[in-house]
């Protein structure tokens, strides 16, 4: 396996879609690489699809498989024309940017050609959804990278398909760590030697195949992690559009406040529920290697974010210190006294809930045994019932089970702090303060974790019960 050119000095940063958003804002990221080179030997930029287009390149396709061929041709003059309008602006060379719009242009027709193909078999597939939404990021490296010469920094676009060989799960892929290191480092490392940036797609893998594939939403994140260990990196910076890592959504507390340090663990917790800043797979790798995690602020680049470091800093009093919610879920709960003492019934539940590839953030059961909640995302909870149904027949027919019911949409609020579960009185703190404001809980866990508590309130109760719980941390 290849040796880093410059194993102790080597910098990953990942700029989501907010940070390319813009003239202003591809003029800020030019500055934030131009910095980085300043101060490390490697750096290696990851990005995602320009802002607004991964959603248009979804919303389109969707829509070629309902035979509306009108909304991709729209879609298609306004790809080329976002991405024209920041090649004219920031890439002056005339060859470079004449190689770099027809490249890009060549993605826009395959974009139009993979919608009519959609449009004729009238259904858009995970592997041809993949195909659609992968474009964005295709398309954005090669515009960044011109930006980057045209700026006076050597730089070269990478597909990340070339890289990360990942499993035929579509739209959620799992990455082959151990071939995706050594893919990574045969093409990257040469150019790093040759002291050049390599721009590279974030969010996309592919088969051992080549058959692209796509790690799910929010996957950049990933995709710098995943690269980030790959080159045996010293860090991993997340530019967005916010000073790091917040307290609370600052859309719903005016009082939130950057957090200066997190531990891994703190930060997946907040990720796994709910946090928007950071992808809950990001940490795991990161964590493994003991990599820097940094997250920063495009727009405030003077900011120092928020840094992740190691579990071995993390404080032990007890104090609270960010509120994360889940949305657009609904709660399932499964009820019968033939369910006492009988054993396998929970696994059976929870099996039949993995067939329709769902994730449960959360699960509390009766000491009696006789009832099972858990909680899941809206779009799959009518499946998770009939998987659920169809799996207890017997037992539904015979009365051991007496229901299998769900809620109208719920939200999962969750406490983040160290040592919160050996800390007299937490527990008390927190819910007198729910009753105060009226909120009734609907369902807790609690214990699980050293580092959380969660809740689940009504839909209507979300903004309320955030900003309750946000006075226990202010």
């Amino acid at each position: 396996m290849a040796q880093s050119p410059d194993k102790q000095n080597t910098l990953v940063m990942k700029f989501g879609g907010t940070s390319v958003g813009s003239i202003a804002a591809y003029k800020q990221v030019i500055q934030i690489v131009a910095d980085a080179k300043k101060d490390w030997s490697n750096v290696v930029v990851v990005i995602s699809a320009m802002s607004g287009i991964t959603n248009l390149l979804i919303e389109s396709a969707q829509q070629a498989s309902q035979c509306n061929d009108h909304c991709y041709e729209q879609a298609a003059r306004t790809l080329t024309q976002k991405h024209n309008e920041i090649l004219d602006a920031l890439v002056h060379d005339e060859l470079l940017k004449q190689a770099t719009s027809q490249s890009i242009q060549a993605l826009i027709t395959d974009f139009s050609n993979f919608c009519q193909a959609i449009s004729v078999l009238g259904e858009a597939t995970p592997r041809a959804m993949d195909a659609v939404v992968s474009l964005g990021e295709r398309m954005n490296v090669r515009l960044l990278s011109a930006i980057l010469q045209s700026a006076g920094i050597k730089s070269q676009c990478v597909e990340s398909s070339t890289m990360i060989i990942t499993d035929h799960h579509f739209q959620s892929a799992r990455p082959d760590l151990a071939e995706t290191k050594i893919r990574t480092q045969a093409i990257i490392h040469p150019l790093l030697e040759a002291d050049i940036v390599p721009v590279i797609t974030g969010f996309i893998g592919a088969t051992p195949q080549g058959v692209t594939t796509t790690l799910g939403r929010g996957g950049s994140d990933y995709s710098a992690a995943i690269i980030g260990i790959s080159l045996e990196a010293d860090a991993v910076w997340v530019w967005t559009d916010v000073d790091g890592i917040m307290t609370a959504d600052p859309r719903m507390v005016d009082c939130a406040q950057t957090l200066p340090e997190l531990t891994y663990s703190e930060v997946a917790e907040m990720a796994n529920f709910g946090a928007k800043v950071l992808h809950p797979k990001t940490i795991h790798p990161i964590v493994q290697e003991d990599i820097t995690l940094r997250v920063c602020n495009t727009f405030n680049p003077k900011n120092p974010g928020t840094i992740i470091t190691s579990d071995e800093h993390m404080d032990e009093t007890g104090k609270m210190k960010a509120v994360a919610t889940i949305s657009g879920l609904k709660l399932i709960t499964i009820k019968g006294h033939g369910m006492l003492g009988v054993p396998g019934v929970a696994s059976r539940i929870l099996a039949a809930v993995a067939t329709t590839r769902a994730s449960v953030p959360l699960i509390t059961e009766a000491s009696s045994e006789q009832s099972i909640c858990f909680a899941i995302s809206m779009e799959l909870a009518d499946q998770a019932v009939q998987a659920i149904q169809n799996e207890m027949a017997a037992e539904l027919n015979n009365k051991d089970i007496d229901s299998v019911s769900m809620t109208d949409e719920v939200v999962i609020v969750t406490l983040v702090g160290p040592g919160m579960r050996n800390t007299v009185g937490i527990a008390g703190k927190i819910f007198m303060t729910l009753a105060d404001h009226q909120i009734n809980v609907i369902s807790i866990s609690y214990g699980a974790s050293d580092l959380s508590l969660s809740l689940v309130v009504q839909i209507e109760d979300l903004e309320k019960a955030v900003k309750a719980l946000h006075t226990l941390i202010c």
